[in-house]
């Protein structure tokens, strides 16, 4: 397939983005394929986000919540930066109901966009130090004399190595290395404002004790499990796993890693390597996973999140690129597909790929997606129109909308569908043509994979 080819630079953009409008798509492909992923994985290269008019309006200091965070995905021109913390936020699962300091749950998800795409020993030196993990996973309880082992057994079974690769000694030792890191408790809310919290490392409740953990000895802290972590075989396989779970293709649920192997075993040795050739730098592994034919070719291979449905749809009709009343009610929709954006269900994150689906969720995406697409007047829906313009068959008709929509494919059995209902719209009213072929193909069952 040529590098040039707008469908892979579409393809691209649904994974490491909330896709990309046909413009966008022509104006990439005229960059080429390896140059879009360089910049998409070094995100500094693009221009920054614009976030003080966003983040007055969606709350000043005390951050911006999923509705402002919805509007980063939508407008944010560093689209790696915001799906990488979506990734994050579901790896690293944390409940803002519990947390209930909203400047610690949006100061969490800038810090994925500030080191989510570097080493990953970094990445986990700063969730282990980040005051909203801390009080999600009770290690402002875990002192010396009285360890707490939550946070030590989630960062081995599901932020790193996953179940089967260390022991419940190594998940007490590991505990043990922690004591003590907590975080400064902020100031009450009223009268004062939202301030936020900071990491304090109590000496006094440290323990600073002898360990052995997953086969070697000392007199380790945090910082020092973290190294002995990133550097273990499984950690790379687990994080990679995840990886291609997020951005290639489908994958069972995470309980069951340990007992199913990956779809692709050379996929996830590839991304391995690539782990270990780069001290554990996540944005090489990603270079190497974008760039591979097994991302290529997996195409609508992956249920969207609903997060991902809601802001592709958005950036599809191209409405909210300024900050206006409504933005809210989107992240209501996507909770009630099933995704409460900043509130997963459980320290496991969301349950992905089919499990999406069911017949309630399902009826709210359609509806959702057909609602938004209906409005000639929205600026994406006006282009799509004149996009396609005059046309001389159904057939002509159907592979316009679906070129337009994002270079989208759909089975030979849909494609006659659509054509069908085609034939029966009124041909004088060539608006109102378009405007309900969109709706009907955003509410096929191809629309709902990426």
């Amino acid at each position: 397939m040529p590098e040039n080819d707008l469908s892979v630079f579409a393809h691209l953009m649904r994974r490491a983005g909330f896709g990309a409008t046909r413009s966008e798509l022509e104006g990439l492909a005229a960059k080429g394929y390896e140059t879009v992923v360089e910049d998409l994985v070094n995100p500094e290269r693009l221009p920054d986000f614009e976030d003080d008019l966003a983040g007055r309006y969606f709350g000043g200091e005390g951050g911006t919540g999923p509705g402002g965070w919805l509007y980063r995905m939508v407008n944010n021109q560093r689209q790696l930066e915001e799906k990488m913390s979506l990734f994050w936020h579901h790896v690293f699962a944390t409940g803002s109901v519990k947390v209930a300091h909203s400047p610690s749950s949006n100061d969490q998800i800038d810090m994925f966009r500030e080191v989510g795409m570097g080493d990953l020993r970094t990445l986990l030196t700063q969730l282990s130090k980040d005051p909203a993990m801390i009080f999600w996973l009770d290690n402002n309880d875990n002192r010396k004399d009285e360890p707490n082992e939550n946070y030590g057994r989630e960062l081995l079974e599901l932020f790193s190595m996953g179940v089967g690769n260390y022991t419940e000694e190594d998940i007490k030792m590991c505990a043990r290395a922690f004591t003590g890191w907590t975080f400064r408790q902020p100031i009450p809310l009223y009268p004062h404002g939202l301030h936020r919290a900071n990491f304090l490392f109590r000496d006094d409740d440290h323990d600073y004790s002898e360990k052995t953990f997953l086969g070697e000895t000392g007199r380790f802290n945090g910082e020092d499990i973290i190294d002995i972590i990133v550097k273990q075989p499984a950690t790379a396989r687990f994080i990679s796993r995840h990886l291609y779970n997020f951005f290639v293709a489908d994958e069972p649920q995470v309980p069951s890693w340990n007992d199913t192997p990956p779809q692709d075993p050379e996929a996830i040795d590839t991304m391995v390597k690539a782990y270990f050739d780069s001290n554990g730098e996540i944005r090489s592994v990603l270079q190497v996973l974008f760039n591979s034919d097994f991302f290529k070719e997996a195409r609508f291979k992956k249920v969207k999140s609903p997060t991902e449905l809601v802001a592709g749809i958005i950036r599809l009709v191209r409405t909210y690129r300024f900050p206006e009343p409504g933005m809210a009610g989107y992240a209501g929709a996507t909770t009630l597909m099933g995704q409460m954006l900043m509130n997963p269900p459980t320290v496991e994150g969301w349950h992905t790929g089919k499990e999406w689906i069911d017949g309630g969720t399902l009826n709210q995406r359609v509806n959702f997606a057909v609602k938004e697409v209906g409005d000639p007047s929205k600026p994406g829906v006006r282009a799509i129109i004149d996009g396609v313009g005059s046309t001389e068959s159904s057939d002509e008709l159907v592979d316009r909308c679906l070129d337009l929509i994002g270079q989208m494919d759909v089975s030979g059995e849909t494609h006659d569908v659509l054509v069908e209902y085609a034939d029966g719209l009124d041909e004088e009213e060539q608006d109102y043509r378009v405007v309900r072929m969109l709706q009907q193909i955003v509410a096929t069952r191809e629309f709902q994979f990426a």
